[in-house]
């Protein structure tokens, strides 16, 4: 199941935003639109693929945001519905002997 996350940004922001979002990982897309809604780039992004795939895509973000006085990115994420483990579950005592 995924969740999705919508952030606005001024155009200065994006790609530090864009690259920070790509570091907590757990992403499975990214979409920038325009502030009146209209979707202006849009991609995957994979588990494990770093720096250099990334590089075409920063530039062209660089370049959205040198257009872009606002901006709005919704992230999709793939949520984690594995439970915690039973020694961290809320309400758990632990006892050490």
């Amino acid at each position: 199941m995924s969740i999705k996350e919508t952030f606005f940004v001024n155009g200065e922001n994006l790609l530090k935003k864009i690259k920070e979002i790509i570091a907590e990982g757990n992403v499975t897309k990214i979409s920038i639109s325009d502030k009146s809604g209209k979707e202006l780039m849009s991609f995957p992004v994979t588990i494990g693929v770093v720096g250099v795939v990334f590089a075409p895509i920063f530039a062209a973000i660089g370049a959205l945001a040198a257009l872009l006085t606002e901006c709005k990115i919704t992230v999709e994420k793939q949520r984690d519905d594995t439970p915690p483990p039973a020694d961290k579950q809320e309400g758990t005592v632990i006892e050490v002997k």
